[in-house]
């Protein structure tokens, strides 16, 4: 299980003081050896590295701090405090936060921080007091400000900022309405019809997303869209399309198209819920590519108007009857889809997309042809292949778990069963479709309930059927590793079940209209 001995994590230390600034980066080459050489600790924090996993073989001194331990102690980058009182986690910012703050966490990043060196952290979720406590320990947030973030994660602002620089959305209006009647009224006098898609300001997985077309419709959601602002939006029949990206000083760097899964009741309970990505040459091709990433240049040259910097990721959806493509969501953060973006073909020719990140935040001056990087990743973004899938549990009620699948290369066997291979620290290292990486989340002693991320399942072949505008349905292949992994859990129900449960997940990804 050991890393390969050329990765960053084994690689020569920079020969630079600490706080010195080396040359500016003019090509690919010379950001790898930056990186490679890099001395300044960089970790990244969270339930589990999930979404980062992988990128420490390109960075030296990045390590994971997470709290659940999938490699049961046997991965070298992650660290897990070894006593973890139970804690009703209500969201991925109070585990993160919990984290930060835990002292075998501060005594472990202690012990790896030069004097004069500030540690860079990294995190899907964080908040206004994931940033006071950075400030207070000497720690470097190397993210937006929390509260930008929560300006640019509102669909309402994401509309605006769109329009402001031809990045359409779906034909839409911005009111407030307080009954069906008003509803149809607002649509009516918009030229949307009456076949709607009602989204609020805030929301992700699919629960505050609400396809209306009728008066029961409205009965049934109307107490979540009373009264405040909401985006009414003609439905259209679209095909959902993921892409992340960063903004750096040199412009917006855009990384390879993916569909989503969203909604299979095998994998989660939540209807239009987010539950895993495909990348395959014909997400997009020709034109209709090159209008998403031009659609999604200058969303980013525009947030960088608002002051922001970094990762993100938007939603585009293009309209299946038209060609049209439109912008969807923006997610103003790591997001569950980094896990493939940072293993493609586009990553392997030059670096895996979240170092343009990392080198925003870190003390080096950049002279690099985004023009030539975008469009060599889009080149290669049309010959690799990779899907994920996370699965959740489904069932009613909640278990302690018993038993449960491990982490690492998972392969079928000459019965077609699904057999553990080998262990393994990522999934970097999948050859082919006949290959699976599991990434456990819960463990034996964990609890499982209904909407709890079980695990992350890693593979080179494709997980969906269907054609662009018709409902896309899960492969035989994927609903049989599907089933083969849940049956390698067992637990004893819990009764009564616990008060709270965790409302996290891995990926905060958000749904489209028309999913």
């Amino acid at each position: 299980m050991a890393t390969v001995a050329t990765d960053a994590a084994f690689g020569p230390a920079s020969i630079s003081p600490p706080g010195v600034a080396p040359g500016t980066l003019r090509n690919m080459s010379e950001v790898r050896h930056f990186f490679r050489t890099n001395d300044t600790p960089i970790y990244f924090v969270g339930a589990t590295p999930f979404n980062l996993l992988g990128l420490d073989r390109w960075v030296r001194n990045f390590t994971y701090v997470a709290y659940y331990d999938a490699w049961d102690g046997a991965h070298p980058r992650v660290f897990t405090p070894a006593h973890r009182p139970h804690v009703d986690f209500e969201s991925g910012e109070h585990i993160n936060n919990w984290l930060l703050e835990n002292s075998e966490v501060r005594a472990f990043i202690g012990s790896r921080t030069r004097p004069g060196t500030r540690p860079k952290i990294a995190m899907v979720f964080f908040d206004e007091e994931t940033e006071r406590i950075c400030e207070e320990l000497g720690y470097d947030l190397i993210l937006p400000k929390a509260q930008l973030r929560e300006h640019l994660d509102s669909k309402i602002v994401t509309t605006r900022l769109g329009d402001e620089v031809g990045v359409p959305s779906v034909p839409n209006v911005v009111t407030t309405v307080e009954d069906f009647d008003g509803l149809t009224a607002a649509a009516e006098e918009a030229g949307l019809g009456l076949d709607l898609v009602v989204q609020t300001a805030y929301g992700d997985s699919g629960k505050t997303t609400f396809f209306i077309s009728s008066a029961a419709d409205w009965d049934q959601h109307s107490t979540e869209i009373v009264g405040q602002q909401v985006k009414v939006m003609k439905r259209i029949n679209n095909r959902p399309v993921a892409v992340e990206a960063v903004l750096t000083r040199c412009g917006t760097v855009v990384g390879p198209f993916m569909s989503e899964l969203t909604g299979h009741p095998e994998l989660t309970p939540y209807r239009g819920g987010w539950c895993g990505n495909e990348m395959f040459p014909e997400v997009l091709t020709g034109d209709l590519r090159a209008r998403a990433a031009a659609l999604v240049r200058r969303l980013g040259d525009r947030l960088g108007v608002e002051g922001y910097r970094g990762f993100f990721e938007v939603d585009v959806l293009v309209d299946v009857d038209t060609d049209e493509v439109y912008l969807g969501e923006l997610n103003p953060r790591i997001s569950g889809a980094s896990s493939i973006t940072n293993v493609t073909a586009g990553a392997y020719a030059d670096v895996p997309l979240f170092l343009f990140h990392l080198l925003e935040y870190l003390p080096v001056e950049l002279d690099l042809d985004l023009d030539d990087i975008n469009q060599r990743w889009q080149e290669l973004a049309a010959v690799d292949l990779w899907s994920q899938m996370i699965i959740k549990e489904t069932s009613p009620g909640v278990e302690r778990i018993d038993t449960a699948a491990r982490t690492g290369t998972y392969c079928l066997d000459a019965s077609g069963s699904l057999v553990f291979q080998r262990a393994a620290l990522d999934w970097h290292q999948l050859q082919n479709e006949s290959e699976a990486f599991f990434l456990r989340i819960y463990g034996a002693g964990d609890y499982r309930w209904k909407g709890a991320d079980i695990g992350v399942l890693v593979t080179k072949g494709r997980l969906q059927t269907g054609t662009p505008g018709k409902p896309a349905t899960l492969t035989i292949r994927a609903k049989h590793l599907i089933h083969s992994l849940r049956a390698l859990y067992a637990g004893t129900p819990v009764t009564p079940p616990p008060a709270v449960v965790p409302t996290w997940d891995v990926g905060g990804s958000t749904t489209s209209p028309g999913r």
